[in-house]
């Protein structure tokens, strides 16, 4: 868990959550475990779609407009990395929304 919780704090506005990023391991283990997933890509406006449809409204159940704007926003936040770890990229998402528990 190391890696990934030094990588979130690089990132994250507040204090670190750990029991949130031990929860988002557990749940994403099988696609962190595989190279073409474990990253994110900003670049991609199609991974974007699968960011906010799988991850944003399936998985925390938010809607609404504002959810291309904070995936923009965590893009920003991570634009220095090029690779964006997926397990960090949907840590900053749930904290920006406030859904951090659901993974606690």
């Amino acid at each position: 868990m190391s890696t990934h919780l030094d990588d979130v704090k690089k990132y994250a506005k507040k204090p670190v959550n750990e029991v949130a990023v031990a929860g988002l391991e557990k749940t994403y283990r099988l696609v962190l475990s595989k190279p073409d997933t474990r990253f994110v890509a900003c670049s991609d406006k199609a991974e974007l779609e699968t960011v906010r449809n799988n991850f944003l409204e399936k998985k925390l159940g938010l809607s609404g407009d504002a959810l291309d704007a904070s995936i923009k926003d965590v893009c920003m936040t991570m634009k220095a990395s090029r690779s964006k770890s997926r397990l960090t990229f949907y840590y900053l998402l749930a904290e920006h929304h406030g859904k951090l528990d659901a993974f606690a």
